[in-house]
């Protein structure tokens, strides 16, 4: 029988991919467990879901998002021989996404409040924690250079989510926040 837990960690460290150490409270650790959680809150938002564009959509995030967490966890130069890392095509396959999908969805000057079914609930759960990933991320990047395709694909991601959200509630009457507008 194989044992799920290993002890590695017990000391308040973690082995990174392809090698080396870091201690649980580093802000790298931070940012793939926050990737982790977001794949998890992604795969929650796609049990709840209806549309079959938004779940093959949300299931091609996970998958991006594995990359991400990936290289995010590696010291190594390696790293880029072994993982398939983001890009700028990857970049422009997501704003292509989110065009298609804006120009099929009113989104309005209104401000939506979340909430008008349980998937695009979830699925503005999920843009919440793709928000606070790319803040963690904002700040590795302070400190040691990140991936610029990874950053502009995580800022991507929370745009998306968006626009998938209203697109999982096309044809249910959405919420409204009055009396703020956006510009």
């Amino acid at each position: 029988m194989t044992k799920i837990y290993t002890k590695n960690g017990d000391k308040g460290e973690t082995n990174l991919f392809l090698g080396g150490k870091l201690s649980k409270n580093d802000v790298r650790v931070e940012a793939f467990g926050t990737v982790d959680e977001l794949v998890s809150s992604l795969g929650f938002a796609k049990t709840l879901c209806e549309n079959p564009k938004v779940i093959k959509t949300l299931e091609m995030l996970q998958h991006s998002l594995f990359k991400i967490g990936a290289e995010l966890s590696s010291d190594s130069d390696k790293a880029v021989d072994i993982i398939n890392v983001i890009t700028q095509t990857n970049v422009n396959e997501i704003e292509k996404l989110i065009d298609s999908i804006t120009e099929n969805v009113n989104l309005g000057n209104e401000f939506i409040m979340p909430g008008t079914s349980s998937s695009s609930a979830a699925i503005d759960v999920s843009r919440t924690v793709a928000r606070r990933l790319e803040r963690v991320v904002v700040s590795i990047n302070s400190n040691k250079k990140v991936n610029k395709f990874i950053l502009v694909y995580l800022n991507r991601i929370s745009d998306l989510l968006f626009v998938l959200g209203r697109l999982e509630d096309e044809g249910k009457k959405i919420k409204k926040i009055r009396g703020i507008r956006k510009k």
